[in-house]
């Protein structure tokens, strides 16, 4: 997951879901996005691999603020979270799983 690390905080209320218990996978998405699918099933797929990660997916063009807010540009972006909500990952574009498995190991 070639990605940029950035600050900020996001919690359980801004993203709609519970935080996992070690991290949070956040993705953004669109309703047409062809990648989107893609990435759902890898995240989906790591969280259900690594115990205490959580996979939350967000509708980019139902939370524009947020989207603003936190500078997404395409879909789909990636942002991993740590266990405070702490992002200390983002990556836009369709991630390989072992680059999300190896950007978990920064939510520790």
């Amino acid at each position: 997951m070639d990605g940029q690390e950035i600050g900020g905080t996001l919690d359980a209320a801004r993203i709609g879901a519970e935080l996992g218990e070690r991290a949070t996978l956040v993705q953004f998405s669109s309703a047409f996005c062809q990648p989107c699918r893609a990435t759902r099933r890898t995240l989906a797929e790591v969280a259900r691999m690594v115990d205490g990660v959580a996979h939350v997916e967000i509708d980019a063009e139902a939370h524009l603020t947020l989207v603003r807010e936190l500078g997404i540009s395409r879909t789909p972006t990636v942002l991993v979270l740590d266990a405070g909500g702490r992002i200390v990952r983002r990556a836009p574009g369709q991630p390989r799983t072992v680059d999300v498995v190896a950007a978990l190991g920064q939510a520790w």
